[in-house]
């Protein structure tokens, strides 16, 4: 299976006209079409269906989709790491991040490493702690921030230098806006939005034996989209400070929990594994930092 027919593919996933996806690949439409019947005839399955409006995968489709990502991605990866062996001013920095104000702290080393490498790229994904670590283990991703202790087994790790700080985000005129400090008493009878990693751990722990008494609205898995609603009056968001705007005009207002729950962030990089000379570098420069 080559890689070039794999791109042609996720080319065509994407654009659902074979037309289109050809001038993306800046091929005749003809060849493309031969192309994808090949991948279909090597995998013995067919994968997309021709509807009026243009192309949709089918199931085989949607698995082969998944696959092809992570293999085009490691395939992006290997040709940057070897273009850039011997050239340690630049590469190509891969990251999975957790939401948190601390990713400050990663953006400014990568300031000063980009003033010494001016050849310098970096990707950035962001997603939960288990979204990020699953690309981690895969090894599309040099590093990535987590929002939790990671197993020191099969990663190595440091810490950030703060801890974030969990309360709830909640509209100006809400009833809980006017407390200095919210206990589980207060959140009782709320619909309450969390990230699903958060409410199954930190929020879990912080809660013990109540946690069924509160009531989960809805998860995100991005803290400004649960802002967005929280702000409509739909539910009373929990997450940590800093990571969305409650400043004075905002519209919304932070209150921290009581008693203080908090977490520590991590960046991690998988144990035994070689990194790319870049990362390498920029790896001896956090340790310093």
């Amino acid at each position: 299976m080559e890689i070039r027919a794999l791109r042609a593919f996720l080319e065509v996933s994407r654009e659902e006209n074979m037309t289109r996806a050809a001038a993306e690949l800046h091929m005749s439409q003809p060849s493309l079409s031969k192309l994808i019947k090949s991948l279909e005839r090597e995998l013995g399955a067919k994968l997309f269906v021709r509807r009026s409006f243009g192309l949709t995968l089918t199931e085989d489709g949607q698995l082969l989709r998944e696959r092809a990502r992570d293999l085009v991605g490691m395939a992006d990866r290997i040709e940057d790491e070897f273009a850039s062996l011997g050239n340690v001013t630049g590469g190509t920095l891969y990251f999975g991040l957790a939401e948190s104000f601390q990713i400050k702290y990663l953006a400014q080393q990568i300031k000063l490493l980009r003033r010494d490498c001016p050849d310098l790229h970096y990707h950035v994904e962001s997603g939960v702690s288990s979204q990020v670590l699953e690309h981690l283990d895969q090894g599309t991703l040099d590093f990535a921030v987590l929002a939790q202790q990671p197993d020191l087994t099969k990663y190595e790790a440091l810490a950030f230098p703060d801890v974030d700080r969990w309360g709830v985000i909640v509209p100006q005129g809400h009833r809980l806006a006017s407390r200095e400090r919210i206990r589980i008493d207060d959140l009782v009878g709320e619909p309450l939005f969390c990230s699903e990693q958060g409410w199954k751990r930190e929020v879990a722990r912080w809660a013990g034996s109540r946690l069924p008494d509160l009531r989960l609205e809805a998860t995100f898995g991005l803290a400004y989209n649960a802002a967005v609603f929280a702000r409509e009056g739909l539910g009373v968001l929990l997450s940590f400070d800093r990571i969305v705007d409650t400043s004075e005009g905002s519209g919304l207002v932070f209150r921290p929990l009581e008693p203080a729950l908090e977490t520590k962030l991590h960046l991690a990089w998988r144990r035994n594994r070689p990194l790319s000379p870049i990362a390498e570098r920029f790896l001896k420069q956090l340790r310093s930092a």
